[in-house]
């Protein structure tokens, strides 16, 4: 007896939002909810992938699912249904995409130790004066 998998088809309204409005929105659904360290990364010609990444942490497994979920419920309020969420099931990093925005929600031992800010950020400050070989 075989059964035929489901096919769940997302899109992005057509025009979609501007990045900056769903950034509004993403802001606005971490505040609700009180993320904790909340930052936010231009990744725009670093990958093609999407444009802003949004970084906040959780204080527990069911704060990180919180988080998420509200986050899901603003864009959807925007008019944009998520392209597509990953590990709502452990919940110590969830990663939600909403096209031109990523958003992770992770814990805080997970986030420093997948250092996703200095991952995306190298090389973006200049080097400090005196750091220079002679």
């Amino acid at each position: 007896m075989s059964s035929q998998a489901q096919v769940i088809k997302t899109r992005l309204p057509d025009p979609p939002p501007p990045p900056q409005v769903l950034l509004r929105h993403v802001h606005d659904a971490l505040a609700e909810i009180k993320a904790k360290d909340v930052t936010e990364i231009d990744v725009k010609g670093k990958t093609s992938v999407t444009d802003f990444m949004v970084i906040a942490s959780g204080t527990s497994t069911r704060h990180v699912k919180s988080i998420a979920d509200e986050v899901i419920k603003f864009a959807k309020r925007a008019g944009v249904q998520p392209l597509g969420v990953e590990g709502e099931r452990e919940a110590e990093w969830v990663l939600v995409d909403l096209g031109d925005v990523v958003v992770h929600v992770m814990l805080p031992r997970v986030r420093d130790f997948y250092a996703l800010e200095r991952l995306w950020t190298v090389g973006d400050q200049p080097p400090e004066a005196g750091s220079l070989p002679a």
